[in-house]
């Protein structure tokens, strides 16, 4: 009989324990689940818009890198020879690269912009609910930042490949072996300087921006989720406030980036920005290209906000299903 009532208090504590350790493991797993989803969702939603912009981004990147004057006749012209000189995949010239930057970097920047978004939820007493303003500004520009340093080189790689021929490098690996062996480890992180002073209002307004109109458009429609198109129109709009505030500094950045190729010697942001003022004009030099990216910047951003959001939500609905299924 002693042994019977030792078992049944063991049981007892066992039965007192193990939902306390169950909780516990439930939360963390959750957590981990939403993780891994943010990465997942991002990293889709970067490559997505990347890759249905990339002949549109190329060819801006070669006009912000080149004295040459810019225009949208100049920019079909310049798309076009390529089309005929080097074949219709040369349009994405550089996409490989793209992608092994994006992926990463949308991965990390839409994951962080979650993981932000609760902390400063936690600390301005808004946890679960939209963020006020400022925090709202913050944790995109948070976001951006954390995944703009982690992701750097692969960017810096990406730009060279989009404005040299094919023959210059062969694959991404052999550009970070030219590069280092030729122009030293230190240049790949050349022009880090000018992408975070770009990204911060970047980011920062984008998912300002988009998470603003999604807050309005639920007050105002009584709706929870806007449909697709409703995102891909908040996107844009983001987009194209977002690209258009950061946009001379993007300029800056290509230029240091791809100096080591183009002839010219780029030393600081506002030696940078001197030169490319006194040769070219502020509207033709700081903002070439822009006409451009306020065509590509509103589709790719859009597409990549409402590319995480539907993917995310799904992702979340096969889990509560699979959930309830067990």
């Amino acid at each position: 009989m002693g042994s019977g009532v030792q078992e049944q208090r063991a049981s007892l504590t066992q039965g007192e324990v193990l939902p306390r350790a169950s909780s516990s493991q439930s939360e963390g797993l959750k957590h981990t689940r939403s993780v891994i989803n943010s990465l997942f969702s991002g990293a889709l939603a970067g490559a997505v818009a990347k890759t249905a912009v990339a002949p549109l981004d190329r060819t801006k990147i070669i006009f912000q890198v080149s004295s040459a004057r810019f225009s949208a006749k100049e920019a079909y012209r310049l798309i076009y020879r390529t089309y005929l000189k080097d074949g219709f995949f040369s349009l994405w010239r550089g996409n490989s690269a793209t992608m092994v930057r994006v992926i990463p970097y949308a991965a990390i920047q839409f994951c962080a912009h979650e993981q932000y978004k609760g902390l400063l939820g936690g600390y301005y007493g808004f946890q679960g609910k939209a963020l006020p303003p400022f925090p709202r500004f913050l944790a995109g520009a948070m976001a951006g930042t954390t995944a703009a340093m982690l992701t750097y080189p692969l960017d810096m790689v990406r730009a060279r490949m989009a404005v040299t021929p094919k023959e210059m490098y062969s694959n991404i690996l052999h550009v970070f072996v030219r590069i280092s062996r030729e122009e030293g480890l230190k240049t790949l992180y050349r022009g880090f300087t000018p992408t975070i002073l770009g990204v911060v209002p970047y980011a920062g307004l984008s998912f300002f921006t988009y998470e603003t109109l999604k807050k309005s458009h639920a007050e105002h429609s009584g709706r929870s989720q806007p449909y697709s198109y409703e995102r891909l129109a908040f996107g844009a709009c983001a987009g194209l406030i977002g690209q258009s505030a950061s946009y001379p500094l993007d300029v800056v950045r290509r230029r240091m980036q791809t100096a080591g190729v183009t002839g010219h010697t780029y030393g600081t942001i506002l030696g940078t920005m001197r030169e490319i003022v006194s040769e070219e004009g502020v509207i033709r030099g700081l903002y070439k290209g822009l006409s451009m990216n306020w065509v590509k910047g509103p589709i790719a951003v859009g597409i990549s906000f409402t590319t995480f959001d539907l993917t995310h939500i799904l992702l979340r609905k096969l889990h509560q299903m699979g959930y309830t299924t067990r």
